[in-house]
């Protein structure tokens, strides 16, 4: 076969074929636009046209408004606020990101082949790719399998956003300490952290007010060869201070010197309030004096800040120090200024030189507001000077003020507090024609003083005016009880006014609980039960009176009436209170009945919240008793009295029942024995209990008889033969 002539080479050279815009969408072929699932598009089947609906007549009665508009104009219902958080979510998210999360959700937030899978059908991630995932994703376990499974892609490298966002999402799942981690992986994975990830994490740990955490990561700092900037020093000397570690921010500073940096205003600031803080005045002025001559004189803005650090801690000599430096250097105090040294001066009971500073802002001519004539005037009156007080009302009336309630409580206390009771009510009857709404601390001066004068009549008056001015008498009369038997030597004085105004009408179940709860601390047992007693007869006790009677019986000795009361409450659907609970437990092991005690406990412990301990370690030690053996009983006595709470005879009780059920005799003196060498136990009380676990015993042995006997049916035969051991 002849050769085959050569092809005529092209007219024109021959390009690679390339897609040049979008293709025409199809069913199968949708167009990606921008990016990899970006705007993807699907041709859908047009659905068919819907057939012609036959003609309704228009029946008014049955229009309905809503039922011709457009889908988007119907009413919706309204969405959760979660759903509507990840619709702006998802909207704020790439689709890719979007995917992605798809796709943990889809398997359950968990970590598996099932999510790599659907993971390895992106082309490739992109390191703002996972910084954008981690930034929403709240699993820190998925979120650290995804930032590892992203670093080992072919191609891949971490940058300082994945880095970035991967400590977030760390400190956000409350890691910080995996978070502090970080600049170890970023040098072992080639890239070195710069100041700006330290930052990221001091700025993490100071706003949870994590001090040592900041030093510490300051220390990793330091290691890695990072020095920070004067702003990045400030930080971590404010949050040392912020949380008490005052030494480490001035090692901190030596640092800053060290490193050759310029000190700003606010570099200084912050140690000299931290020294204020703690009291240590001459290194405060020693800082106060560099700042001087290496940058500038503090401005009144500092001088009031540091006399609020120094009257918090209630130095106010040192206050007055720094007052005096402020002088010096020639900065006038402001209205901040004169407030803050007045309001520390009367506070700090030092209303004279309060007062001077007072006159000292007045002949300023500064504008002076009406909360700095209210604190000199309960200052004065806390002092005993009622006089000036009264002087200062007049100077704020004059300057055009209207004195406010707070002013008027104070006055009138003050001359309640001086027997001055007369004009007390002159300045009650002034604060009626001014229209200002009285409240009980008005009144509680006046009612104190009437009680202590023994002026029942005038204290009636007072009573009848409140009602008219729409008090509620018999509340305020209960914080009036409450006032006056908080101490105990005004206890009876109080009870002498209840028995006054009980005649009148003027008693309620609040007032009873009150006093009864007052006499039975002073130990008047007899006339707390009195009152009971007068209750009942009323058909007045609630379940805090019980509570109290059942303390009140036990003490008295009379532990019948105290069940009594404790059913009583049963049968009114409440819970006697913890104290009840105790002191009941208390009398019931006192006499003997010691399983009616551990009844009580559970009781107790499955009605109130929180139960008292001794209770909680009560049935730990009837558990420890199943074993048979003293060394556990033993180890939770020793746990219980390390946590701080002694055994009581409650405790003891609870050995005894323990050991009757499931130990020995031998077993429950080794434990009786081990607490009389600890001195717990005199050897009294270990004789008392020997005999008292002696005796229950003996009681648990003729129940089980008896349970026997009547088990087997031998009743009749013991009747036959005369016995009355069932009898009795």
């Amino acid at each position: 076969m002849p050769p085959q002539p050569p092809l005529p080479p092209p007219s024109k050279p021959l390009k690679p074929y390339f897609f040049y815009g979008h293709r025409k969408p199809s069913q199968n072929r949708p167009v990606v636009r921008g990016g990899l699932f970006t705007n993807r598009q699907t041709i859908r089947p047009q659905p068919p046209n819907p057939p012609i609906a036959p003609f309704k007549p228009f029946d008014l009665h049955k229009w309905d408004p809503q039922e011709n508009l457009p889908h988007q104009q119907q009413p919706s219902k309204p969405q959760s606020p979660r759903s509507r958080h990840s619709l702006a979510l998802s909207q704020r998210l790439s689709p890719i990101s979007r995917f992605i999360l798809d796709a943990f959700r889809k398997n359950r937030n968990q970590w598996g082949p099932e999510v790599v899978t659907e993971l390895c059908k992106l082309r490739r991630v992109t390191p703002d790719l996972v910084a954008e995932v981690l930034k929403v994703e709240n699993n820190p376990q998925l979120a650290t399998k995804f930032f590892h499974w992203a670093g080992k892609q072919k191609g891949f490298k971490h940058t300082f956003a994945s880095y970035n966002a991967f400590a977030y999402n760390l400190n956000r799942s409350k890691l910080f300490r995996a978070a502090d981690q970080l600049p170890e992986l970023m040098e072992a994975q080639g890239k070195p952290p710069t100041e700006k990830q330290f930052e990221i994490l001091i700025r993490m740990h100071s706003d949870a007010n994590r001090g040592l955490r900041v030093y510490y990561v300051y220390q990793k700092m330091v290691k890695f060869g990072v020095k920070p900037r004067v702003f990045l020093y400030n930080r971590i000397m404010d949050s040392l201070i912020k949380t008490g570690h005052l030494d480490l921010a001035l090692s901190v500073y030596e640092d800053f010197r060290r490193d050759g940096l310029v000190e700003e205003s606010v570099t200084y600031m912050i140690l000299i309030k931290g020294l204020c803080k703690a009291g240590r005045i001459e290194e405060m002025m020693e800082f106060l004096g560099r700042m001087r001559e290496n940058l500038c004189k503090p401005d009144v803005f500092a001088y009031t800040a540091m006399v609020r650090a120094l009257a918090g801690e209630g130095n106010l000599d040192a206050c007055l120090r720094v007052w005096e430096e402020m002088k010096r250097d020639g900065v006038k105090p402001d209205v901040m200024a004169y407030v803050t040294l007045v309001t520390a001066l009367c506070e700090g009971g030092r209303v004279d030189k309060g007062y001077e500073v007072f006159k000292e802002m007045k002949g300023r001519g500064i504008l002076i507001d009406r909360g700095i004539y209210g604190i000199l005037v309960e200052a004065f009156v806390a002092d005993g000077k009622i006089g000036l007080a009264c002087d200062l009302l007049k100077d704020l009336v004059d300057s055009g003020y209207r004195a406010d309630l707070r002013i008027y409580n104070s006055l009138i206390e003050g001359f309640c507090n001086v027997k001055r009771v007369d004009k007390a009510h002159k300045l009650f009857q002034v604060i009626v024609q001014e229209g200002l709404e009285r409240d009980f601390k008005t009144v509680n001066p006046l009612l104190m003083s009437y009680a202590e004068m023994k002026k029942m009549d005038d204290f009636c008056k007072l009573l009848k005016q409140m009602e008219k001015f729409g008090f509620s008498v018999l509340d305020d009369l209960s914080k009036f009880f409450s006032y006056v038997a908080g101490r105990p030597e005004r206890t009876m004085m109080a009870l002498e006014v209840f028995e006054d105004l009980k005649v009148k009408g003027y008693s309620s179940v609040p007032i009873y609980n009150i006093l009864m709860e007052a006499l039975l601390k002073i130990g008047e047992m007899k006339r707390a039960l009195s009152l009971f007693g007068e209750m009942e007869d009323l058909n007045k006790p609630d379940s805090t009176t019980y509570s109290i009677a059942i303390i009140c019986f036990v003490e008295d000795g009379n532990i019948q009436e105290a069940c009594v009361s404790h059913n009583k409450i049963v049968e009114m659907l409440c819970v006697p209170s913890v104290a009840a609970y105790c002191s009941l437990a208390k009398g019931l092991c006192d006499n003997g009945e010691i399983d009616a005690a551990m009844m009580l406990v559970r009781d107790c412990l499955a009605s109130v919240e929180s139960g008292p301990m001794e209770f909680k370690y009560t049935l730990t030690i009837l558990h420890a008793c199943k074993t048979g053996g003293a060394e556990k009983v033993i180890d939770v006595l020793n746990e219980m009295m390390q946590e701080g709470c002694t055994p009581n005879e409650v405790i003891y009780s609870a050995i005894i029942s323990g050991m009757c059920k499931h130990g020995t005799i031998e077993e429950a003196r080794k434990v009786f024995t081990d607490l009389r060498q600890r001195k717990v136990l005199t050897e009294a009380k270990t004789i008392v209990y020997d005999e008292i676990f002696m005796e229950h015993m003996k009681k648990k042995t003729a129940d089980l008889l008896l349970a026997g006997l009547k088990f087997f049916g031998l009743e009749s035969k013991l009747k036959a033969m005369g016995s009355t051991l069932l009898a009795s």
